[in-house]
């Protein structure tokens, strides 16, 4: 692991958003539960994120025309709604979908933005739409400088068009940016392109006893199991 010391040229910190600032998982299971809808509610969400990376591959590969977040999310929402026999009209299928833009933040996750804000500028950086996101930051009072997406490029991560183009568009160099991220295959895509990178470990992602993706220690400039705890690691009071 790098010391905080030795990344004075850090300018910047993007944020994976989806599991590394909130909790997919548990807001999506809590409204399937409001909704009382006839599935198991943890489920039925890590079903939906299951669909996410086949959906974005069909973009890569051509088979789908650019498509943003919101678009691939209901394609995927329709095709479970119709495995479990659901039915549901075009204005609920319309505002479940949202529940994407309305995702909790992780505990820790306001007050250690507001903290890393205080050095450095702080971004999205996420497969998510501006739309969406910027609609999540509203909602869960997320402190962001920017909103960076990878709408910009019509590409999605781990392409290395969406990582380049974040340190293009803030007129930094790639190592002049780190990339915060619950992920490991996301930072190594960004490393791979010249960022910094911190992990920060988010176990209940897929919740109670979920799979969380393979690392190795010392492989990422820094990991951590917090927002606060990134801030402290990097310096800040």
């Amino acid at each position: 692991m790098t010391h905080a010391h030795a990344l004075p040229d850090v300018r910047a910190l993007c944020f994976d958003v989806f599991g590394t600032v909130v909790d997919w998982h548990g807001s999506i299971a809590a409204e399937v539960q409001r909704l009382r809808l006839p599935v198991d509610g943890s489920a039925f969400a890590l079903a939906w994120r299951a669909g996410y990376q086949p959906a974005m591959q069909q973009v890569r590969s051509g088979a789908l025309p650019w498509t943003n977040i919101d678009g691939l999310h209901r394609r995927i929402l329709d095709g479970l709604l119709a495995e479990h026999g659901i039915a549901m009209d075009e204005a609920a299928r319309a505002d479940l979908n949202r529940i994407w833009h309305r995702l909790q933040p992780w505990p820790d996750s306001v007050a250690g933005l507001l903290r890393l804000k205080r050095r450095y500028t702080l971004t999205t950086l996420s497969n998510g739409n501006l739309s969406l996101l910027v609609a999540m930051a509203k909602f869960g009072g997320l402190p962001w400088d920017a909103v960076l997406t990878a709408e910009f490029f019509h590409h999605y991560k781990p392409d290395p068009e969406v990582y380049l183009g974040a340190a293009r568009l803030l007129d930094l160099a790639p190592e002049q940016v780190m990339l915060v991220a619950a992920h490991p295959s996301d930072l190594r895509a960004a490393a791979a392109c010249g960022l910094r990178t911190a992990y920060v470990a988010r176990p209940l992602e897929r919740g109670p006893g979920g799979a969380m993706e393979r690392w190795t220690p010392g492989e990422f400039d820094l990991a951590v199991d917090s927002f606060e705890a990134l801030a402290a690691t990097l310096g800040l009071p």
